[in-house]
């Protein structure tokens, strides 16, 4: 082909440091705007963003030349950093170290923007850790339940 033709689609879920509920229904949205702008100024563009008080899901259709690892780094790094510039906490804000990033077909688009947007009524009876769990089985995705997340104390 003589032009490149794309359409990356990665889901991006991670929690907050020590499965803390921090994020308090006021921050979402200056949040999610904050994280929308890191996505667009990297050649991106932001399909559904949505966030629970103890970790967020972002389908991102990314631009080829951004590596996955990149990417969520970036996002971590820059929304912890004005979060804890703005002072939204009294302590220190972090996202917990890892994360777990998901690639998706054109087609299954509808249904995981529908899923993002309803996480709300998903964790009314169902758990993070058992989102995350089901996700890596679907994805085939090896685990020890000792290793997914880190609690204090």
């Amino acid at each position: 082909m003589a032009n490149s033709y794309t359409k990356i689609y990665i889901q991006y879920v991670f929690a907050v440091k020590y499965r803390e509920s921090l994020i308090l229904p006021q921050y979402n949205e200056p949040l999610q705007k904050y994280i929308s702008g890191i996505i667009k100024n990297r050649d991106s563009q932001m399909i559904a963003i949505n966030n629970m008080p103890d970790h967020i899901h972002i389908l991102v259709r990314q631009h080829p030349s951004y590596a996955v690892a990149k990417m969520a780094q970036e996002i971590k790094n820059n929304s912890s950093k004005m979060i804890n510039e703005t002072n939204w906490f009294s302590d220190k804000f972090n996202w917990q170290k890892g994360y777990g990033a998901f690639s998706y077909g054109h087609s299954q688009i509808p249904a995981l923007k529908q899923y993002i947007f309803d996480q709300q009524k998903h964790h009314a009876d169902r758990s993070f850790e058992k989102e995350c769990k089901k996700l890596l089985t679907i994805f085939d995705i090896d685990f020890a339940d000792e290793y997914m997340f880190d609690f204090l104390g």
